[in-house]
């Protein structure tokens, strides 16, 4: 399959996110920002970093980027979008995912190794895991908090649309210690920590992550 992967200025992880894409058996194509066009991918990744704009709220700029203009039309058509910190955020303010990322509320940049349980597998990005799966990914973020009201938490839990959640200690003051989220249909996720991190023995930081990027062939398996 062939995943784009978006830069924004300020992105820093796309070079990480494209060697997960490959490494995870598919085809990396790089999308700019600017771009009018997905290039005829077959998902999406919105990596993290930090995109112009965020000076005012993150992602509320890169909202407006051509290139999302294309992903969201694309999306509301079904097609697979992961974003990843700065790509959650650039999700929930485009309206794709609800709720909102804020300042961590001990209002310090945290980065960690992280804990997190896999609360859905039901998705094109976690069809890897089992469901109840406990993984350890990094995690990095100044403004990772997952905020919503309570009659939109309540939904997504009993929707069953929290991806992952937080374990042993809630780094950022997210509610209900919520990691990631999903859209109704499924194939939008959100995600704070950071699976691309996580996909080669070399590094030191294992390989719980892959499974966001082998999902599809899971899927495609079990189809």
């Amino acid at each position: 399959m062939k995943v784009g992967v978006v830069t924004f200025p300020g992105t820093l992880d796309d070079v990480d996110a494209a060697r997960a894409v490959r490494l995870g058996g598919h085809e990396a194509v790089s999308l700019w920002h600017g771009d009018h066009d997905l290039k005829g991918v077959d998902a999406v990744v919105l990596p993290g970093g930090f995109s112009y704009g965020d000076y005012l709220r993150c992602g509320a700029i890169s909202r407006f980027a051509p290139v999302m203009t294309e992903v969201v039309a694309a999306a509301h058509g079904g097609l697979p979008v992961l974003g990843i910190c700065n790509g959650f955020q650039i999700l929930c303010e485009s309206h794709l995912l609800p709720g909102a990322l804020i300042r961590n509320d001990h209002m310090k940049f945290v980065c960690r190794d992280q804990r997190l349980r896999i609360e859905n597998n039901r998705t094109p990005w976690t069809a890897a895991y089992a469901e109840g799966a406990e993984i350890t990914i990094a995690l990095k973020n100044g403004e990772g908090g997952y905020v919503a009201d309570e009659a939109t938490l309540d939904m997504l839990e009993a929707e069953g649309r929290v991806v992952a959640r937080y374990l042993d200690l809630n780094p950022n003051g997210s509610l209900r210690d919520i990691a990631g989220v999903t859209n109704e249909r499924g194939n939008v996720v959100g995600l704070m920590p950071h699976p691309e991190h996580a996909v080669e023995e070399l590094t030191g930081s294992g390989t719980d992550g892959l499974g966001f990027f082998t999902s599809f062939l899971e899927q495609a398996a079990s189809a």
